[in-house]
C-alpha cells in the first residue's frame, strides 16, 4: 500500500455519539493556546475535510485531534471537529478522549479511580473515572462554567410561528425548545423530523437573536438545538428527555453533555436547581448522561454554574487513514443526501 499521508485513529462512542480520537500521524497545530490552535485547524480545514468528509468521515463522526497541553496542570488537550463547528467544549467527545486515553494506556490507569485534568480549547476540565478491571467504566467530566443568555425570548420560525425559546451556553451554545410543545414525544422516529426542524430553529435563533461569549469574543454563533423534555422526578433527582439538532442536519446520539450543562443552568437560573441538584438526560436511543450542579460560579459577572456530567464510553476500533496519492479526491466529498443543502 502507498500513502502520502497516514493518521492514526482510536474509534470510541460515548452513549452512542462517536468521538474518534486521533493518537498519532498530525503534528499540533501553530498557536500560543488550545483555543488558538483549534481556530487555526478551523480555519484551515484541510484536517477536518480529510477525518470529516466521506469516504473517510460522514455527517454522523466527531474526530478529536490530541495535542500536548499548554496548562501545567493537564496532563492532555484536544481539539473537537464536529461536522460543522470546531467548538470549545463537548461532553461525549471528553468522555470518548478520556475513555481512550485510560483504556488505550495512553495515561496510567488507577483503579478503583483516576483523576486527570484536560486541556479542551474553552478552558480545563477535571475528569474523575471509575475504573476496574482496566476497564474506564464511567466518566465524570467537571464541565466548564455554564451560563444562562437570553429566557423567555420570542422567535420567528417560518412554518411554525412564534416559539418560546431560552439561549444558553455549556461549553458550547445552544437555542433551547420545549419539544412537547412542538408535538414531539423524544423517540427515536422523530429523529428526522427533529434534526429539520432544530437546523432551522438554530438557523432563526442567529439570525434574530445571536449569541454573545463575555469572555470569548470569537464565539459568536448559536450552534445546536435543544429540544428539552419536560422534566420528571427521579430517584436520584429531575429527569428529561432531550434531542440535540447538529448542524448540518443530524441528531445526537448521545443525550448531548454541553446540552446537559445549558439547562441546569437555565433550571440554576430560573431557580428550579440549585448547588447540588442533579438532571439526568436521556437520549433518542434511550443513553443517558448524569449531570450535578456543583457550585455557583460566574463569566465576566454573569452569574453562572460550575457543572459536572457523567456517561460511559467505549472503544469501538483502530483505524489508519490514508491518502493514495493518485486519489482525486484528497479532501474528501459531501453530498446534500446526507449533509444537507448548502
Amino acid at each position: 500500500m502507498r500513502s502520502s499521508k497516514t493518521i492514526h485513529v482510536i474509534s470510541a462512542h460515548a452513549e452512542g455519539e462517536v468521538g474518534d480520537v486521533i493518537v498519532g500521524g498530525v503534528l499540533p497545530p501553530p498557536g500560543d493556546t488550545i483555543w488558538e490552535q483549534s481556530r487555526w485547524i478551523a480555519q484551515d480545514q484541510t484536517l477536518r475535510n480529510f477525518v470529516l468528509n466521506e469516504p473517510r468521515g460522514g455527517v454522523f463522526r466527531h474526530v478529536n485531534l490530541l495535542v500536548p497541553p499548554k496548562h501545567p496542570e493537564a496532563q492532555a488537550a484536544w481539539i473537537i471537529m464536529e461536522p460543522e463547528d470546531t467548538p470549545p467544549m463537548s461532553g461525549s467527545n471528553s468522555i470518548c478522549v478520556s475513555t481512550v486515553l485510560l483504556d488505550a494506556g495512553l495515561v496510567e490507569m488507577t483503579e478503583p479511580e483516576t483523576h486527570l485534568v484536560l486541556e479542551a480549547p474553552g478552558g480545563l476540565v477535571r475528569v474523575r473515572a471509575e475504573c476496574r478491571d482496566g476497564k474506564a467504566e464511567r466518566i465524570f467530566v467537571q464541565n466548564v462554567p455554564s451560563f444562562a443568555s437570553r429566557l423567555d425570548e420570542t422567535l420567528e420560525v417560518e412554518g411554525l410561528g412564534t416559539l418560546a425559546v431560552d439561549t444558553a451556553y455549556g461549553g458550547d451554545s445552544f437555542v433551547i425548545v420545549d419539544a412537547a410543545a412542538l408535538g414531539f414525544s423524544l423517540n427515536e422516529s422523530e429523529a428526522h423530523d427533529i434534526a429539520k426542524l432544530g437546523v432551522k430553529i438554530t438557523n432563526a435563533a442567529n439570525a434574530q437573536l445571536g449569541f454573545e461569549h463575555p469572555d470569548n469574543p470569537d464565539w459568536r454563533h448559536i450552534s445546536f438545538c435543544l429540544f428539552a423534555g419536560p422534566l420528571s422526578q427521579g430517584v436520584q433527582g429531575l429527569e428529561a428527555g432531550a434531542a440535540v439538532a447538529i448542524q448540518p442536519g443530524k441528531v445526537d446520539r448521545s443525550p448531548t453533555g454541553t446540552a446537559l450543562s445549558a439547562r441546569m443552568a437555565v433550571l440554576h437560573a430560573r431557580g428550579r436547581m440549585k448547588t447540588g441538584d442533579r438532571l439526568t438526560t436521556r437520549s433518542l436511543i434511550g443513553s443517558t448522561f448524569s449531570g450535578k450542579i456543583l457550585s455557583e460560579a460566574s463569566v465576566a459577572g454573569h452569574p453562572a454554574i460550575n457543572p459536572e456530567i457523567s456517561g460511559r464510553g467505549w472503544i469501538t476500533g483502530i483505524h489508519q487513514h490514508m491518502l493514495d496519492p493518485s486519489d482525486p479526491w484528497p479532501g474528501g466529498y459531501r453530498l446534500s443526501d446526507t449533509w444537507g443543502a448548502r
